[in-house]
């Protein structure tokens, strides 16, 4: 049994009382490691760390080019300890080994590597003014940056958040969900094996409600909170910001829509969709779980797809060959087998998948169910998809942006200008076109509606972890 404690300033540290709890191997459905269980007592100690750090250390005080040399070499550990990163969130989550290793460990060091680049490079603005004054523009570090992360891409969520507060001169706590704790610890020893100074970085292990999570965010010396989860947990993460006028980055649920036109390219769109909506067994909130296909090819899509989908490998996500692993716990394993009770109510037709052994279950087609149906409206963030006919452009528009979800959407033509015109008429933060998942990290991330509040991304980011502030001066007197 491995143990995993919190990192707090500088130093890996148990609960008091020695408080744990396990993490479970989705696949054995056994614990694999124990974890250290912390409170409000570790939240407010490593809150604390954290502003002690900021506020009489090093790291807000060193250049963007010194703090960039500390975060490439701590890109380089992560690289270099990327199989037991990788296996961390196989075993905490059940993502196939191949993804974690192979996906989640090379973007988390392109993250830190991408924010510790843009903090070092981004110029500011210079301001001339008529009136004998000019004004620029600097970007200071916030201060104490409160990160939660979600159990499904754990360390390259985590690092997401915790990238662009560190590059910036930020001090952190991350909070990982409890379901995918291991990572975030093997992090926080790598960045300080890195050099990144003590009380930079810490974690703290525990729960939300009345635990964790509600400690650090209701704590009034943090001067962000960056969220990524639950549209639910975000509104109450909000409503604790509230209460101290901290500013919150809210990344929530959504259900991503994909829509394919007759004059796609149906193996470039059957591969990608396989992909939107099966890698991680579903469990991605960018997921293409709504397919809406035009009525000409409907019959020719749905046998393709339905084809690539039943050829998925099902199995344990140790093995190099495995496509689809479990479910990253049984509680979401009971949440998702819940909506195969009503797929008769939603008059759709399950052409395949189903119920799996264990916390499994296989890629599953539903075709055609009512528009109101849960299936249609509802995050069900597992292996489900559902697949819609469609008569034309202005219809399927309609469909897409039908939804309490804003956050992104696919769409497969080869017309140029019906790309560009669909795009910009969905309601979403992101549109993929013709691919999906391919990430330039300048641009814009976030989502309209119920998928969250503001963006983060390249400037975006810049503009939530530090307090921009203008200087103006006086470049002329006049003469008397």
């Amino acid at each position: 049994m491995e143990t995993f404690g919190h990192i707090i300033g500088g130093e890996e540290v148990q609960s008091e009382g020695g408080r744990v709890f396990p993490s479970i191997d989705p696949f054995t459905r056994e614990p694999w490691a124990e974890i250290a269980l912390g409170t409000h007592v570790e939240a407010d100690r490593a809150v604390q760390a954290a502003r002690r750090a900021f506020d009489e250390g090093p790291w807000p005080r060193m250049s963007a080019g010194e703090r960039r040399k500390l975060i490439h070499r701590f890109a380089d550990l992560i690289e270099e300890h990327g199989d037991e990163l990788a296996m961390a969130d196989t075993r905490d989550m059940g993502k196939p080994i191949t993804q974690s290793r192979g996906n989640d460990v090379p973007r988390t060091a392109m993250n830190f590597r991408f924010f510790a680049d843009h903090a070092a490079l981004s110029p500011g603005e210079v301001l001339p003014m008529d009136s004998g004054h000019h004004t620029y523009t600097r970007y200071d570090a916030a201060g104490v940056v409160v990160a939660i992360a979600p159990w499904n891409f754990p360390m390259m969520l985590e690092s997401w958040k915790v990238a662009p507060a560190l590059a910036w001169g930020n001090t952190v706590v991350l909070k990982p969900a409890e379901d995918s704790p291991a990572s975030a610890t093997i992090m926080a020893r790598l960045a300080l094996q890195a050099g990144i100074p003590p009380g930079v970085f810490n974690v703290v292990h525990g729960y939300g409600p009345d635990s964790v999570g509600s400690a650090l965010t209701e704590n009034p010396d943090v001067d962000r909170i960056t969220f990524t989860g639950e549209s639910s947990t975000g509104k109450v993460i909000a409503r604790a910001a509230a209460a101290n006028l901290v500013p919150v980055s809210l990344e929530l649920g959504g259900k991503g829509a994909n829509v394919v036109f007759a004059d796609a390219d149906l193996d470039n769109a059957v591969e990608w969709s396989i992909k939107a909506i099966f890698t991680n067994a579903g469990q991605v909130c960018l997921a293409g779980s709504r397919i809406y296909v035009e009525r000409s090819i409907m019959d020719e899509f749905v046998e393709r797809f339905s084809e690539a989908a039943n050829a998925m490998v099902v199995g344990d996500p140790k093995e190099s060959t495995t496509q689809v692993g479990p479910l990253a716990s049984g509680v979401h394993y009971t949440k998702v087998r819940g909506y195969f009770d009503t797929i008769p109510q939603s008059n759709g037709t399950q052409i395949s998948g189903g119920l799996g052994d264990g916390w499994f279950i296989r890629p599953t087609i539903i075709v055609e169910p009512d528009r109101e149906s849960t299936h249609q409206r509802e995050e069900i963030f597992g292996p489900i998809v559902t697949i819609t006919p469609f008569d034309s452009e202005e219809e399927v528009v309609g469909e897409v942006n039908d939804s309490p979800y804003g956050l992104n959407a696919m769409v497969f033509t080869e017309n140029l200008v019906k790309a560009h015109r669909v795009s910009a008429a969905l309601v979403v933060g992101t549109v993929w076109v013709n691919c999906f998942f391919i990430r330039d990290l300048r641009a814009p991330f976030g989502g309209a509606k119920q998928s969250g509040v503001g963006r983060e991304g390249g400037t975006f980011s810049r503009e939530f972890f530090t307090e921009p502030k203008a200087v103006v001066m006086q470049m002329e007197r006049s003469s008397h």
